[in-house]
């Protein structure tokens, strides 16, 4: 019997993660009591993914404000430190932002505008243009900016993060200056040490600012990339991926992740028979369109998986096919042209009139950005996700 149903995304309910847990058992048992108590049946090439947040609990991977402040200390001493372009986020910088003004005597904290990397406005992008403000050139001191924008809170969480940041790192009894601009190397009129803490556009602020004349630069992930005073540590991304756990500790982007898929797709193989992939997810690729917020404040959508999703898809378009390859057929000759033109496609369509439109991305982008919308952010009660079927097409 003909298959009628493509790819299903399924949320699997688990118990509260603590540290220590064997994530691996957990998981494994999760899924499994989920298919007998639904009825559906594990399949080869299923994918099961985990939320970060899950691997970093079991892991133990938290530090504190002062473990940060002592890192922070440690690299730039008692000089002025420029903090520029963080997000604005009381999750995911505020505590951060805690620990770097608890290390330092003095923080010039540089946001850009008109908003933060991830889309969080500060004012407005019409309103610039209305004030003939140029954001490529234009530095503003704070109060140049409360002149022309006045105090604005944001639209979702209803803080203003200008006063919000300022008042967070002076209650550490530190200096703050505050300052706006886009151009990375703005801030070398006011210091030459540096935390950049912009995430995917990192690489490219720390080659500018060095080339620039900076005398002692680091990124967010170079803050706890290994363990300072008993602290968990991510070797690759440091504070990068970091959500507040208590006002004085954050919850760190997990590590080894792709030790977790891989033992994750091995336990399912070994109870089952069936070679699942495996992967851990954070937050998915995608941009609200109504509050121009891009999702992913992780430095990566997926820190592990296991072989089988590396890749791109390689598809073709089937309105395509239908309108030009085909468009004097229709029903089931139609049906059967587009069957046979799926099983002779070529192995990389790269470049093929056919696949356009299909969404070139990484799989693991595309499939991560699938389970953090299935499992959510709130009280679902489902860190993992069950998809089936991602990788069928029409003639499956």
């Amino acid at each position: 019997m003909e298959r009628r149903v493509g790819t299903i995304s399924r949320g699997i309910r688990a118990p509260i993660f603590r540290q220590g847990d064997d994530v691996i058992t957990i998981v494994t048992n999760s899924v499994l009591e989920a298919s007998q108590s639904e009825g559906f049946e594990i399949r080869d090439r299923d994918v099961i993914a985990v939320t970060e947040a899950v691997i970093a609990r079991t892991q133990g991977n938290y530090a504190t404000v002062d473990q940060i402040a002592t890192d922070v200390k440690s690299k730039f001493g008692d000089e002025p430190v420029g903090v520029i372009f963080p997000i604005l986020s009381r999750n995911r910088f505020a505590t951060c932002l805690k620990g770097i003004a608890r290390g330092s005597k003095k923080v010039v904290l540089m946001l850009s505008y008109p908003s933060d990397e991830v889309g969080n406005h500060l004012v407005d992008l019409d309103l610039l243009d209305e004030k003939g403000v140029n954001p490529w050139t234009d530095v503003l001191t704070e109060a140049r900016f409360r002149e022309l924008f006045g105090y604005n809170k944001h639209e979702f969480t209803g803080v203003d993060y200008i006063s919000y940041y300022k008042e967070l790192i002076e209650s550490e009894d530190c200096e703050a200056e505050l300052i706006l601009a886009n151009d990375c190397r703005a801030i070398l009129d006011y210091t030459t040490s540096i935390l950049h803490c912009d995430i995917h556009t990192r690489v490219r602020t720390r080659r500018l600012l060095m080339q620039a004349g900076a005398t002692n630069v680091y990124g967010l992930d170079q803050i706890l990339n290994s363990s300072v005073e008993g602290s968990g540590y991510n070797k690759d991304y440091g504070l990068l991926g970091s959500n507040k756990a208590t006002e004085e500790s954050v919850k760190l982007f997990p590590r080894d992740c792709k030790e977790v898929a891989v033992g994750i797709s091995q336990r399912i193989l070994e109870i089952t028979g069936k070679k699942v992939e495996a992967m851990i997810y954070g937050d998915g690729a995608f941009k609200d369109p109504v509050g121009k917020i891009w999702e992913l404040a992780d430095p990566v959508v997926s820190p592990g998986y296991t072989e089988g999703l590396e890749g791109q898809p390689n598809e073709v378009k089937l309105k395509y096919l239908a309108d030009n390859e085909f468009p004097d057929l229709d029903g089931e000759a139609l049906k059967l042209a587009i069957s046979d033109y799926i099983r002779k496609k070529e192995s990389d369509l790269v470049g093929s009139m056919a696949s356009q439109g299909t969404t070139p991305r990484r799989l693991t982008d595309l499939i991560g950005s699938l389970c953090d919308l299935t499992s959510g952010s709130g009280d679902k009660g489902t860190p993992i996700v069950l998809v089936q079927g991602y990788f069928d097409n029409y003639i499956s």
